[in-house]
């Protein structure tokens, strides 16, 4: 499949790499949901003689029995910002690749896709208690500087809150919207600290939370010990214990999601194994109000 990160692996270029992505996703894909610049919907109208019958919203035909033609801010674009957790836990390996390969992948993908709808994209990276900056611009120089960036991510230390966190947002008035995709390891709160601070800001947050296979498992190929990638504390495993861990997994998966969506966060679980076409179709649900 095109979209596999197995088959995305072979291609060493990140450039070429979201291109044939979204060039792949997008092929047969309804138009209607990304026309125009910008990803963000702006409404209905009613269909008048002469309008282009690809841009009919056929559920909203199925509900009231008339023809609506949805429309996006053409004149409008917003500021799509990725913020990249390069904490040490991100080197997880599933067997087959990195959380931080596949959330390369993920965001180049997404900039890609938003700078092609008129949308500015700007990058930043927390890493060994850092937080690297590359503003939001809309031109292809800065999506290639993008890239570049994200090529030299190499993951390192672990994840505390960073002081400057503001700067995430311009603080223009502009409309904006913050992609954070991570693996939620946290040792105290300091990721959910981070995102309550950001969501008082009022500005969109969407957050992936990349989870290897076997963590999902708890398949570590006989391994009695596991070693903390962030802390380097040893941690004694036993088939035992595995029942008991994926119910203690996906309660805290459940927790984290209700306690994000509470705050008005969007929040998806992304298996690090399965195809790009879900992340990428949870993305332009969440921008385009559900249409998919």
């Amino acid at each position: 499949m095109l979209l596999d990160p197995k088959v995305l692996m072979t291609i060493k270029n990140l450039p070429l790499l979201a291109k044939t992505v979204i060039d792949g996703f997008m092929n047969g894909f309804n138009k209607s949901t990304v026309k125009g610049p910008g990803l963000e919907f702006s409404q209905y109208r009613s269909y008048q003689p002469g309008d282009d019958l690809r841009w009919l919203d056929w559920r909203m035909y199925a509900r009231s029995d008339r023809y609506y033609i949805r429309e996006s801010e053409v004149e409008t674009s917003i500021s799509v910002r990725f913020l990249i957790d390069a904490s040490a836990s991100m080197n997880h390996n599933d067997g087959t690749l990195k959380k931080i390969e596949y959330a390369k992948f993920l965001a180049a993908s997404l900039a890609y896709l938003a700078n092609l709808q008129g949308d500015a994209v700007g990058l930043y990276i927390f890493q060994d208690g850092g937080l690297f900056s590359l503003a939001s611009k809309l031109d292809p120089q800065h999506l290639q500087r993008l890239y570049y960036q994200l090529e030299k991510i190499e993951p390192a230390g672990a994840f505390t809150q960073p002081i400057h966190y503001k700067e995430l947002f311009a603080g223009t008035g502009r409309k904006e919207l913050l992609v954070f995709i991570t693996d939620m390891y946290q040792k105290e709160n300091e990721i959910t600290e981070l995102l309550n601070s950001l969501a008082a800001l009022k500005h969109e947050l969407i957050v992936f939370n990349l989870v290897g296979q076997n963590e999902l498992d708890f398949d570590f190929n006989g391994y009695t010990a596991l070693e903390d990638l962030e802390t380097g504390e040893i941690i004694q495993v036993g088939q035992q214990a595995k029942k008991q861990y994926q119910e203690d997994l996906q309660a805290h998966l459940e927790n984290t999601r209700t306690q994000l969506l509470g705050k008005n966060i969007f929040y998806r679980v992304i298996n690090t194994t399965q195809p790009l076409d879900k992340a990428l179709r949870d993305f332009l649900i969440q921008r385009n109000k559900g249409i998919i």
